[in-house]
């Protein structure tokens, strides 16, 4: 496999299947994350959406199938080997009581530290830089429990970039946040894959901040890829009805131009 996919930060999975014991799992999925690229899994609740996510970065051992990043199998790397090629955000994130931003954001640097050698004066001036991207280098002392929801998010992406790899993986970022706290990390994220060029993979509800804050989509049904492409490809008012089963007006942004979704009733027709 190594030498067919030759794109650097393409993340790649062949024939995944895996799933949690007796319960919910999928098979034999296929897909290409695009490198460089912001891509969002949606699909209704239950359809598989996190445990993709979360087996495409190594939470969840695959019964059958390969992750390939670079070409290489992420199941035949060693644990700091993924880590330095990718993070991960997983939705409930929890810190130990009492630590401060900046040492949960230090943490990011561990992939790269040997043994029980201290963080270098590199490693320092990557913990405040990712803390500078970020916008909370005023909160560095705080405690994080005494944080908000936005803040909290942003301090745990912080510690992501912290570890500087080229990919991040988030399951549902914005959830628990209001909307402007939403609107604030998905800006972020933006922001982030404009100028440092990182590869975003994330799980999102809302269709509409996939639409605009996504380069590239991924419908998820029952653990299998429905379709995929652009946001205004995949927001359609027939694919819609087959994803959600709702009815739903599509629109265009009339001044940020990205495709808009407005779902006004469920479809009883498309989900016997």
């Amino acid at each position: 496999m190594k030498g067919l996919y030759q794109m650097k930060n393409e993340i790649v999975a062949n024939n995944l299947t895996a799933g949690y014991g007796q319960g919910f799992h999928f098979e034999n999925l296929n897909l290409i994350i695009p490198s460089g690229k912001i891509t969002s899994l949606i699909g209704a609740n239950g359809s598989g959406k996190s445990t993709i996510l979360k087996t495409m970065s190594r939470l969840i051992q695959p019964t059958h199938g390969e992750v390939y990043i670079d070409g290489k199998s992420i199941f035949h790397m060693n644990t700091r080997e993924v880590a330095k090629k990718l993070a991960i955000l997983p939705q409930s994130a929890t810190a130990p009581e009492g630590i401060s931003v900046e040492e949960l954001v230090a943490n990011g640097r561990f992939p790269h530290i040997s043994g029980m050698r201290r963080l270098s004066v590199e490693d320092r001036e990557i913990v405040h830089w990712a803390m500078e991207a970020c916008n909370i280098e005023e909160l560095s002392k705080r405690e994080v429990d005494t944080l908000s929801g936005g803040q909290k998010q942003r301090a745990w992406i912080a510690m992501a970039l912290a570890q500087k790899t080229d990919i991040l993986f988030l399951d549902e970022p914005t959830t628990y946040l209001d909307i402007s706290h939403q609107l604030d990390i998905l800006q972020l994220l933006q922001k982030l894959n404009q100028t440092q060029k990182v590869t975003i993979v994330m799980v999102l509800h809302d269709l509409n901040h996939a639409s605009m804050f996504s380069h590239h989509v991924v419908a998820i049904n029952n653990g299998e890829k429905l379709i995929e492409g652009t946001p205004a490809e995949i927001i359609t008012e027939e694919n819609l009805r087959c994803i959600f089963h709702v009815k739903a007006t599509i629109l265009v942004h009339p001044s940020l131009g990205y495709t808009m979704c407005i779902p006004y009733a469920f479809d009883r027709d498309t989900n016997d």
